[in-house]
């Protein structure tokens, strides 16, 4: 079966069960509301089904899955074995080291919450000639994105776009810039 075919019948009922299952968590004297993701998380067959959705929203045949920490990790791994290909944690906040030099590293810009983070991997885990794709929860402000890209550019390789579950980007010029491609639209929970 094609990557596309797979991609239709994973993605077809994962887009109906996420919004199902998804919360916005709000107090009535709250300005703005968080998301509630997980139920996401509990529902078995959701969670084997994330994996080849999120892996048949590019055409494109990466050797590595990249996913930063905290849920991207775990949906990257899940794309990762879905694809059939090695899976890298991009870490955040990374302490000095005694290997600090076999470390590439990176400061995000401002991401939803105004923060600016640091994310790293050890620059053996991607080599020069990877094609690598980023696998995230949420893309808000694409600055994890564009910071992961930057790495995987740092080690030589292609970034081929960021996979997420909702695409939140706050700059619609991103969605075509990095690329990005989503299960879902914010404006759809």
């Amino acid at each position: 079966m094609s990557r596309s075919a797979v991609h239709q019948q994973a993605g077809g009922g994962v887009r109906g069960r996420l919004r199902s299952a998804h919360r916005w968590r709000q107090d009535r004297v709250d300005r703005w509301a968080s998301a509630d993701l997980t139920g996401w998380w509990r529902d078995a067959e959701l969670l084997r089904d994330l994996g080849p959705a999120l892996a048949g929203l590019y055409d494109e045949s990466p050797t590595v899955v990249v996913g930063p920490v905290s849920r991207g990790a775990m949906l990257g791994a899940l794309t990762a074995a879905a694809l059939g290909v090695g899976f890298v944690e991009a870490r955040k906040d990374i302490a000095q080291a005694t290997d600090s030099d076999r470390w590439v590293r990176r400061t995000t810009g401002p991401d939803y919450r105004d923060r600016n983070l640091v994310f790293g991997f050890r620059r053996d885990l991607v080599q020069s000639g990877d094609r690598v794709l980023m696998v995230d929860d949420w893309a808000d402000t694409g600055a994890t994105a564009r910071t992961i890209r930057a790495l995987v550019e740092d080690c030589g390789a292609q970034f081929i776009g960021a996979a997420c579950i909702v695409d939140g980007l706050l700059d619609p010029r991103l969605r075509h810039d990095l690329p990005v491609r989503a299960l879902l639209d914010v404006r759809t929970l």
